[in-house]
């Protein structure tokens, strides 16, 4: 299976994401799968005409293409002309260059939630009418139309993230060389369901002080970051904490919440990233799928029964009150 890949309006965080992929590593996976890059900006050594040929070569359809991978938002502007990001020496914009190549593709990635719904690149006003693939934030229908299908007949994937996991990535493509990823592997904004089936909250190693309520007040301290500090974990899909980056790290393993960047339009939440937005002191982002009422009363007898050790804990930088060490029964 070859890749194209193309990068488009973004940070290039999603390709230095993807080189972190470790045991075995990003270039081991691809090839033990047959995976290969046609061309990648970042990662292949062709330049200049030689890529402007290639480009070519795949729009006639000289050039088989199995994946069309783009990372980065697409920008229409101005007046959806696309020509505030040009593709350097084609003369051509990325917008046509993408919505040129997608029909030939077998199928159509989008990398990062820049390139899934327009991610931070359409924050801030957006002046350069930038979007996802196939989404403008929530909303069906980006660069290539709501109704866009690839020749295998599935919508853009949406490989969604703020730098996405390098596991998501090549597991995703792993799938689509197996043949084994259809319509009914995606959830309802295109993400694959093997990591967005679950929630960031999954695997927190802050769930003891979550199941207490047993809350930060400052950021890099050990408590719950739900309650005071803008945590979403329990809202945002994600296996994060599940396999944790690099395999070990996590963005609330490293005491900074999670601000759900799996999700399209997480990059303006109408409140600062790191502070809960509360109504009467309740906090409005409780987890999607339990009644207020019923968390507010979970919540009142939990912090009723907290221990000493976990409610000392969650407002220090590091462990104070070890756990309790009790001596096996039945021995003298």
């Amino acid at each position: 299976m070859n890749v194209l890949w193309l990068q488009a309006a973004g940070c290039g965080g999603c390709t230095m994401s993807l080189l972190c992929a470790e045991d075995p590593n990003l270039f081991e996976t691809l090839a033990d799968a047959g995976i290969t890059f046609l061309w990648h900006p970042t990662l292949s050594l062709e330049t200049g005409a030689e890529v402007r040929a290639l480009l070519e070569s795949v729009e006639r359809g000289e050039t088989p293409l199995d994946v069309l991978a783009v990372e980065g938002s697409i920008a229409r502007g101005p007046r959806g002309t696309g020509r505030f990001q040009m593709l350097s020496g084609t003369g051509r914009s990325m917008l046509d260059w993408v919505t040129a190549l997608a029909p030939r593709a077998r199928h159509v990635v989008a990398v990062g939630t820049c390139a899934t719904y327009g991610g931070v690149t359409s924050a801030g006003g957006n002046p350069s009418d930038a979007v996802g693939v196939q989404y403008d934030g929530a909303h069906p229908g980006g660069a290539l139309s709501a109704g866009f299908r690839s020749a295998s007949g599935l919508p853009v994937i949406n490989v969604a993230g703020c730098p996405t996991h390098p596991g998501w990535v090549t597991e995703t493509l792993m799938l689509l060389a197996a043949g084994a990823l259809g319509a009914a592997d995606l959830d309802t904004f295109g993400r694959p369901l093997f990591y967005a089936q679950h929630l960031v909250h999954h695997g927190c190693t802050k769930n003891e002080f979550y199941e207490y309520k047993a809350s930060a007040i400052e950021l890099s301290e050990m408590g719950c970051m739900m309650e005071n500090l803008g945590c979403v974990g329990t809202q945002a899909v994600g296996d994060c904490n599940i396999r944790p980056w690099n395999g070990e790290g996590s963005c609330t393993r490293g005491n900074y919440p999670c601000i759900n960047c799996t999700a399209p339009e997480f990059e303006e939440p109408r409140h600062p990233f790191t502070e809960t937005p509360k109504i009467a002191g309740i906090p409005v982002g409780l987890p999607t799928d339990m009644p207020k009422a019923w968390f507010m009363a979970l919540a009142s007898l939990s912090k009723a029964a907290t221990p000493e050790r976990i409610a000392k804990n969650a407002v220090a930088p590091r462990v104070e009150v070890r756990p309790t060490i009790r001596k096996p029964k039945g021995r003298r």
